[in-house]
């Protein structure tokens, strides 16, 4: 299709890097809920000067999309019971009233990973393997730190073919606190790229010929994650599970997030727009999504649950919070300032219902698509300082 050919071509030339010397963002600050501020303020910094002139005023005027929208009505969940509601029907329609899968992947301990091997602090990689429907599968690299480390595992997807640079220069920080980190790909992209022996596709919206009332492909990119985290929780007992995703890895970890709530803490990065402000994007073309992120090849999933809902859903219940970062000059997709549009609503529902936090945080700095040096600060400044979460073992709600 013509929006995921342009999207793709776009990416293959990014190279993940940043714009030379840049500093900053504004912050989009509306969170809400009972989180304890941390004890210093997040990292802030100047619009990156150089990036603005290189873009027109659509990146820095709300799109006539935005006007006039009554974001409140488009979210359409009022209180933890209708979270935990919301999120069974969501279960139930990717894997057809089987729950959230208990299955363990295959593993095999300390393997030789060239790409990993130059990771401070490392200490060994486990491969992770999770055999799929259709003869397809998943390899997910749990990498983990030496000790000591600090109890807590973070789990990173990678989006759409992204270079790898960027994946590494995330999971390093989060070894060198003491972080395991499950490293994730998405179906046909790095190390899951398919073998002659799987579907013999390479588009995601190739997946479309394999939904039906029996079966949900949506399972080839949310199940490689639970069954990875069963693993996690049976033999490594994090006390608390972070994600982090970029573009459509970004998507993942807002859908997941929603989905399981042992994931307490989520920043999913350059990763969606609800559809109002998706054609409305400066890069509309590329921002539509492939056939997984779009309501209307959809309808049975984005119909239980759309967007802004999924953000709420990732941000309630007792310590859980999500922090969105999207990228104003973004290269690709999701750019520009509509999102300040439903920030306060969001962030307003979440606090009503309870228990979590969301917000935002608008980069500035640069022009690519990719997790920023200061996207980064500000994730692990939020890592570091807000320890206001439950552990695993005080969740009642997550699933068995």
């Amino acid at each position: 299709m013509t929006d995921r050919l342009t999207r793709r071509g776009l990416l293959g030339g990014l190279g993940g890097a940043t714009a030379a010397g840049v500093l900053g963002t504004p912050h989009v600050r509306a969170s809400a809920g009972p989180c304890t501020e941390a004890a210093t303020p997040r990292p802030l910094a100047p619009v990156n000067r150089e990036a603005a002139a290189r873009h027109g005023v659509e990146y820095r005027a709300m799109p006539q999309a935005a006007v006039g929208v009554d974001v409140e009505s488009m979210i359409t969940m009022y209180s933890a019971a209708e979270v935990a509601a919301r999120r069974a029907r969501l279960i139930a329609y990717v894997w057809k009233r089987a729950g959230l899968p208990t299955r363990l992947p295959r593993v095999q301990t300390d393997v030789s990973v060239p790409l990993l091997t130059a990771l401070p602090h490392l200490r060994r990689v486990d491969e992770l393997s999770v055999p799929l429907a259709y003869g397809m599968s998943s390899k997910v690299y749990h990498v983990l730190p030496r000790p000591p480390g600090n109890g807590r595992l973070a789990v990173y997807h990678n989006g759409h073919g992204e270079p790898l640079g960027t994946m590494l220069t995330t999971v390093a920080p989060l070894l060198q606190r003491g972080y395991s980190v499950q490293i994730h790909a998405m179906p046909y992209m790095h190390w899951n790229a398919p073998s002659p022996a799987e579907l013999g596709e390479t588009s995601h919206d190739e997946f479309a010929r394999r939904e039906s009332a029996s079966f949900s492909a949506l399972t080839f990119f949310l199940e490689p994650v639970a069954v990875a985290l069963n693993h996690a929780v049976r033999v490594h007992r994090p006390t608390s599970v972070q994600m982090v995703g970029l573009s459509g890895g970004g998507w993942t970890t807002t859908v997941y997030a929603a989905i399981d709530p042992r994931v307490t803490r989520s920043y999913p990065v350059a990763g969606s727009l609800p559809p109002y402000l998706r054609g409305a994007s400066p890069n509309a073309a590329s921002s539509i999504g492939d056939w997984e992120q779009r309501g209307d090849t959809l309808p049975g999933f984005y119909g239980v649950a759309g967007y802004l809902d999924l953000y709420v859903m990732a941000a309630t219940g007792p310590g859980r919070r999500q922090l969105q970062i999207l990228n104003r000059f973004d290269s690709c997709c999701f750019s520009g300032i509509g999102h300040r549009s439903y920030v306060a609503a969001v962030a307003h529902r979440a606090g009503l219902i309870g228990g979590g936090g969301w917000d935002l945080q608008e980069d500035a700095t640069h022009d690519g698509h990719t997790i920023s040096p200061y996207a980064l600060s500000v994730i692990l400044h939020d890592l570091d300082t807000r320890r206001d979460e439950r552990t695993l073992s005080d969740q009642r709600d997550h699933p068995r």
